[in-house]
């Protein structure tokens, strides 16, 4: 989908995620001293809202004009400030080695696109930060629920962690989640990954 067909989605509806933090955000990043964070593919700002509320100084990416607009409202209403940009993450270029935290969640994109996603997130991250992707995973197609169901567009912990070159990894596995829809509540399989930047 492209900026145009997201902002027609983010149009439809209030809020397309819940305005709750991923669940895998929380636990790999609230031990995290905060810092500067980046949020790339921000969506409404949930993820990055939270890293707002919990001290970080926060950039948030997104292509959607529309995504970004209600994440700075509901910044706003949560009395915490955002550095919002709407840009396509495929583009940005964002400071060298300037974050703390690098967050890339649930963007899924063709191979090429996304190891370019992935380029530009670890050459923004700082010595001693943080990088953490989160995504649905290949075998959520067979054995989970939602996401994508093209399977090269989805993930495996071996595969985002041969990405993270120069990075050391602290997690890198399939979580599942409980999603609740019209028939009951199923279970997604995610893939999480954690690394960071060593400091020599």
């Amino acid at each position: 989908m492209d900026a145009a067909a997201w902002d027609e989605r983010y149009t439809a509806t209030g809020l397309v995620w819940s305005a709750e933090p991923n669940r895998f955000v929380v636990a790999e990043l609230a031990d995290v001293r905060p810092g500067r964070a980046l949020d790339l593919a921000a969506g409404e700002g949930r993820n990055a809202i939270w890293l707002a509320v919990r001290g970080w100084r926060v950039t948030a990416v997104d292509f959607s004009a529309v995504a970004v607009e209600k994440g700075r409202r509901l910044a706003v209403g949560g009395g915490v400030e955002v550095d919002w940009v709407v840009a396509d993450v495929l583009d940005y270029r964002p400071e060298p080695a300037a974050f703390d935290a690098v967050l890339v969640a649930y963007l899924h994109l063709p191979p090429a696109d996304f190891t370019r996603v992935l380029a530009a997130g670890r050459a923004a991250l700082a010595p001693g930060g943080v990088f953490v992707v989160i995504g649905h995973d290949v075998s959520n197609i067979a054995d989970g629920v939602g996401g994508p169901q093209d399977p090269t567009l989805l993930y495996t912990p071996d595969g985002i962690a041969a990405q993270l070159s120069g990075l050391r990894i602290d997690r890198a596995d399939r979580a599942r989640r409980t999603v609740a829809g019209d028939t009951g509540t199923r279970e997604a399989i995610d893939t999480v990954v954690r690394a960071h930047r060593p400091t020599t």
